[in-house]
């Protein structure tokens, strides 16, 4: 199969919230347990393929993806409760991303059911005068030719969105420690004004922006590749710090951001941190930049949250990237974070090798274990 180029407001739910939540809290069980938060519709979403280079091939980002990690957490139903999120408000999209951008998705809604657009010119952003409701002008929000619009893109993304900013409220309430938003369309490649990368809506800047209201926030994107819309949003912004472990962007998507020399700007200037990678990265160098980089930056920075923009594209066999990651290296990396003791957003990103998908993201959230604190755990 030719591997991708990444390699080289909504009607409500009729039960939002349904599932073992009463006025948004999480009620305590005699098993500690997470909340996952997970939309139906999210699947409705279904690109077909993609342009890669002008290839076209399948495109990686399937239901697949969330159909097996839906069928692993399920396995322990004590652990992993299912929370179906409620709608996010239209005017919470469009107070983070540019209100064009919301309305572009509204608006290609209208398409055929079978259709598929694909952005193919990208103009000038200085010299053009986009309009959101003509499908054709996509190519002004939009930076690559891999992330196509449908009558269902809209839905999908929003709900996608609802389901961190909803782990995000749990956690602020403090009635959780550790969350898990299965997003999918994934996020960290959306910037307030564009899309690509199959990101819609940035998942991780849409809770971080929420939770910086009350304290520092860091997000660690541990995703294959750079996270470019999340960094975008808060270059700027002492108040978040953004930690980023990926495929060296000489080689690999999005090849123009995720640089070490990439630090922030103005007063967020050292609170951004690029750590690329070598191919073939095995879990002992990734350790290492873990425990002896990353983990100490956060440690000085002392966030009241932690957000977990968590891709697992650097798996072994995944078609899409290129490190060599085991099920059991991502237990330990688990286990790793979930030593650091603070309430923590996990936050789904990447991830194409759909077998193994649901078995790493597993592996990854059992290894937070329980950690006394005040009588609680770290996941309750």
């Amino acid at each position: 199969m030719l591997r991708s180029r990444f390699r080289s407001g909504l009607a409500a739910d009729p039960r939002p919230g349904r599932i073992l939540v009463e006025n948004g809290v999480l009620p305590m069980s005699r098993k500690p347990h997470i909340p996952v938060f997970f939309h139906k519709d999210q699947l409705e979403h279904k690109p077909l393929f993609e342009w890669s280079f002008g290839e076209k091939i399948d495109h990686p980002e399937t239901t697949r993806r969330v159909e097996s990690i839906v069928a692993a957490l399920s396995t322990d139903p004590e652990r992993y409760r299912f929370v179906t999120p409620k709608q996010i408000p239209l005017g919470d999209l469009k107070r983070v991303h540019n209100p064009d951008l919301v309305e572009l998705y509204k608006n290609a809604m209208k398409l055929p059911p079978d259709k598929t657009f694909y952005p193919s010119i990208f103009p000038q952003r200085t010299k053009t005068k986009p309009n959101p409701k003509i499908i054709q002008h996509a190519g002004y929000y939009c930076f690559d030719s891999g992330t196509p619009l449908t009558a269902t893109t809209w839905s999908a993304a929003a709900w996608s969105a609802a389901c961190a900013v909803e782990a995000a409220k749990l956690i602020e309430k403090g009635a959780s420690r550790l969350t898990y938003s299965l997003c999918r369309p994934p996020g960290h490649h959306a910037s307030e004004r564009l899309f690509g990368g199959y990101c819609y809506f940035n998942n991780a800047a849409l809770a971080a922006k929420r939770l910086r209201k009350s304290g520092r926030v860091a997000i660690l994107d541990i995703d294959f590749h750079h996270g470019n819309g999340t960094q975008d949003f808060f270059y700027d912004d002492r108040k978040v710090l953004f930690i980023s472990i990926h495929g060296d962007p000489r080689e690999y998507y999005p090849f123009f951001t995720g640089f070490s020399a990439e630090k922030g700007f103005g007063d967020g200037y050292g609170y951004n941190m690029n750590i690329p990678l070598a191919t073939g990265t095995e879990w002992g160098e990734y350790r290492k930049v873990l425990e002896e980089t990353a983990i100490p930056r956060l440690l000085k920075f002392k966030p009241s949250v932690l957000i977990v923009s968590a891709g697992f594209d650097t798996y072994l066999s995944d078609p899409v990237g290129t490190f060599s990651l085991t099920t059991e290296d991502y237990r330990a990396m688990g286990g790793l974070i979930g030593a650091l003791d603070l309430p923590t957003m996990v936050v789904q990103e990447g991830g194409y090798e759909e077998t193994s998908l649901g078995s790493n993201v597993k592996a990854f959230l059992d290894g937070f274990t329980p950690r006394p604190r005040g009588g609680r755990t770290h996941e309750n």
